[in-house]
């Protein structure tokens, strides 16, 4: 049986300024990129496809 080891969750150095708890956690798997909620992160993560997540970082950064 194979086990997939725990991803390495990190979290914008941004989110080192203000209010701590306000922020997510992203971690890269090989099919996916995984977004938790850094207040709770015994709660189910989300998972986007690359392409959509490139989307997303794209259009929030006003690229």
């Amino acid at each position: 049986m194979i086990h997939e080891s725990e991803p390495e969750w990190f979290k914008s150095s941004y989110s080192d300024s203000g209010d701590i708890n306000d922020c997510v956690e992203v971690a890269n798997t090989p099919r996916a990129v995984l977004v938790r909620d850094s207040k709770d992160i015994r709660q189910p993560h989300l998972a986007f496809g690359p392409d959509a997540w490139a989307g997303f970082v794209a259009h929030a950064s006003g690229i």
